[in-house]
């Protein structure tokens, strides 16, 4: 990549250089990170395909392509993420957001009242993108957004900012429960769900590049879920809905936990692909 290399050869040769490497859309990611080195968006390559490229930016690109080659997740890379058709930076201390948890979100937007001001909750935000679109999208709505990290609590808080609702969202530096003394009529939360033993089959660059504490569901997957459900009742509103993010197979047992700790009409439900992947309950 030495010679004078236009926007099109490149593409086509890293098209090339990721397919060998595994990687799923070699096509989209070579135009994603070529795209970010440039500072464009990806119309500009498809506009310039013969436009090449000074020798400083063909550096920058070897740099950025041979980290993505070694498993460097693609958005830690370029440090954004689109969600629920919102921008999000993210970065190495936050899970990267899912279409899954996207799924949650249409849930949670799905069953909040909108005749009435309600206080939600997020539990483990992350980047924030539940509590951030929480926020957006429910106008009545004042959301608290908790987390174990305080790295994570400030990018929340930047995402917040870039989407405009910094001041619609409270940030508690949080144990599930621990510090939060409010009653929510809505809780949604993405907890870590990922079975002890099962991490080490989970694809390398999830295992070796995102938190391992947003992973790690401890015993049967469901260890952080029992300490969150003990919290449950007491602070919720009564009527209020909780909706959870779960691992597939484990519907049954989160049931019963939320059974237990005194939530009514708990009930598991599928994503797109027909995984168990949502559980939802409400406080009597």
């Amino acid at each position: 990549m030495d010679a004078k290399w236009t926007v099109r050869e490149i593409l086509n040769w890293t098209r090339g250089y990721f397919k060998n490497a595994g990687i799923v859309q070699p096509r989209l990611e070579a135009e994603t990170l070529l795209a970010h080195t440039l500072g464009f968006d990806r119309l500009h390559l498809y506009l310039n395909p013969d436009k090449p490229l000074t020798a400083e930016e063909r550096t920058r690109f070897r740099k950025i392509i041979k980290q993505r080659r070694a498993g460097i997740p693609l958005q830690y890379l370029i440090g954004e993420v689109s969600f629920f058709g919102l921008r999000f930076r993210v970065s190495k201390e936050v899970l990267i957001p899912r279409p899954e948890t996207e799924q949650l979100l249409e849930q949670a937007l799905r069953l909040a009242p909108r005749n009435r001001e309600i206080a939600c909750l997020d539990l483990g935000t992350g980047s924030g993108v539940i509590a951030i679109c929480l926020a957006r999208f429910l106008p009545r709505a004042t959301v608290t957004a908790a987390d174990l990290s305080t790295e994570a609590l400030g990018l929340a808080r930047e995402n917040a900012e870039l989407n405009g609702v910094l001041d619609r969202i409270t940030f508690l530096e949080s144990d599930w429960f621990e510090h939060i003394s409010n009653a929510f009529d809505l809780i949604v939360s993405n907890p870590p769900y990922i079975e002890e033993k099962e991490l080490e089959k989970v694809p390398a660059e999830v295992r070796q590049y995102e938190p391992r504490i947003a992973l790690d569901g401890g015993r049967g997957g469901i260890e952080r879920i029992e300490t969150l459900t003990g919290g449950l009742r007491g602070h919720m509103h009564p009527g209020g809905v909780l909706l959870l993010e779960i691992g597939n197979g484990q519907g049954g047992r989160v049931v019963e936990l939320l059974n237990r700790a005194g939530l009514v009409e708990a009930r598991a439900e599928m994503d797109l692909a027909g995984h168990e992947r949502f559980v939802i309950a409400r406080c009597p």
